[in-house]
């Protein structure tokens, strides 16, 4: 059973190296990069964050993400910046998981990660129409004919080889196999090679050729913060998505101390900065890569390219690897998310189009941070139209109010329009045994209210607050009876 599971995790991350290669090369050139640095990068995040982070199974390297943010750095400053902004983000980084702040993720709302994943698969996607372009434009006659029959195989190998057996992994078989065919027929298509050469030498240690001084760290401080946030959430939204598939529980505090500690390396290294990629993940746990083993073999597998097989690699044709994506995409986005729209409520299903629309014409981090945004204002929404009280007068010709429910700053008002100071008793009770007092404006609110029935000349009475709201009303300084 041990050997099976290595042969699996060998396979599987054999797979991913060969997804993590056109996509690293392309997201280096998107940054004005050498492609080299995405492809040092990418072994090093991969080896380091699959030997020590927190989450086995998933796979990191060098994101788009992480990409599209440092581009405007690198056009003005040079690549010594980047480097030197890789190297703070991850102090970043590791900073946030020490302080075990990786459990904020909790604060995402499920239609947020279904936003997120779609999202995603959609860029992923139209990722892979770039490789229908020469140069600016679109292929068209046999060249296109050619690629969209090579891409139609492959995918076709993909879905159907499961069905007849499952010791390999599908995704190899189609790279490996529609590779050998190209070779073989000598038919004319693109391949990696076309997009950069991948030969070099070992990454070797070398710190930014920089001045370390206060007006170079006012210049990559902020593209290291963003960095490090779009790093961060990325990261643990694919943590997420793994515990998901793998229904087994990953430890993001330590994922975030060894993204960071890798991103350290990478930049000490010449190489970019990077996170969890969603893609690579997918087919890695789809491939049956479960351990930390898949990870690391993804990655030693990218140098081994570099080093020793750059001929052989630049040959796969770029249209075995669309066509993994492809398929990449359809198993990424959540199909569920379609079929339940009529089914949840429309603050949540706009909460999902959101995200994914977000996502997609702008980047992650503001995406995901609107949909929590919006998520939150329902929620108060929701919580505030929730209190309500019940009244009536006591044998003595006092008033009694009961109110449930919460108050916090968006319930003040519904609460206040609650009480009638003007023609109260003299003598009224509020009985707070089903209302919780949740922040500074719900003590605010109850002094108002006093205020309120004193200006009346009247007294009002408050009952069984809690031991929380007793603290709160002592820090403020109120009295109350």
């Amino acid at each position: 059973m041990k050997a099976k599971r290595l042969r699996a995790d060998v396979l599987a991350g054999l797979t991913t190296s060969f997804a993590l290669l056109p996509e690293c090369i392309a997201f280096a050139l998107v940054a004005h990069l050498n492609p080299l640095m995405g492809l040092y990068g990418a072994f090093i995040i991969c080896t380091l964050t699959a030997l020590f982070g927190g989450r086995p199974g998933m796979v990191s390297g060098a994101a788009g993400s992480m990409a599209v943010v440092i581009v405007a750095l690198v056009v003005q400053h040079g690549v010594q910046y980047l480097l030197a902004t890789v190297l703070l983000g991850g102090l970043i980084m590791m900073a946030f998981g020490l302080l075990k702040l990786g459990k904020l993720v909790r604060m995402v709302p499920h239609p947020v990660m279904l936003g997120f994943v779609n999202g995603l698969a959609i860029i992923i996607a139209l990722a892979q129409l770039e490789h229908f372009k020469d140069g600016e434009a679109w292929l068209s006659g046999t060249p296109l004919y050619m690629m969209l029959g090579l891409v139609a195989v492959t995918m076709a190998v993909v879905y159907v080889l499961p069905r007849l057996t499952r010791t390999v992994p599908p995704a190899l078989v189609a790279i490996l196999g529609v590779g050998l065919a190209v070779y073989l027929l000598g038919l004319p298509t693109r391949t990696l090679g076309d997009m950069a050469h991948i030969a070099g030498g070992l990454p070797t240690l070398a710190l930014p050729d920089i001045a370390w001084n206060l007006d170079t760290l006012r210049i990559i401080a902020p593209y290291a913060i963003l960095m490090a946030l779009v790093g961060l959430l990325e990261t643990l939204l694919t943590l997420n998505l793994t515990d998901e598939i793998t229904e087994s529980r990953g430890y993001p505090d330590r994922e975030c101390v060894a993204l960071g500690a890798a991103n350290v390396v990478s930049g000490a290294f010449g190489g970019m900065g990077g996170c969890a990629m969603i893609g690579q993940t997918v087919i890695n746990l789809s491939s049956g890569g479960r351990g930390r083993l898949s990870g690391v073999v993804a990655g030693v597998s990218i140098l081994l390219f570099i080093l020793f097989l750059s001929p052989l690699i630049e040959r796969i044709p770029l249209a075995a690897l669309v066509g993994v994506m492809f398929v990449v995409s359809q198993q990424t986005f959540a199909w569920a998310s379609l079929r339940v729209l009529n089914k949840v409520p429309l603050n949540d299903v706009l909460v999902i189009i959101a995200v994914t629309v977000i996502t997609v014409f702008t980047d992650l981090a503001t995406a995901v941070l609107c949909g929590i945004i919006i998520a939150a204002l329902n929620f108060a929404w929701q919580q505030a139209r929730q209190l309500y009280a019940d009244s009536h007068l006591e044998s003595d010709g006092s008033k009694l109010y009961r109110v449930h429910g919460t108050l916090f700053f968006a319930s003040t008002t519904p609460f206040l329009n609650q009480f009638d100071p003007a023609n109260d008793p003299a003598q009224v009770t509020l009985d707070c045994q089903h209302l919780s007092f949740v922040d500074y404006s719900a003590i605010a609110a109850l002094g108002t209210l006093r205020e309120r029935y004193a200006k009346a000349g009247k007294h009002l009475r408050v009952l069984h607050l809690s031991e929380r709201c007793k603290k709160l009303l002592k820090r403020a300084r109120m009295q109350h009876d």
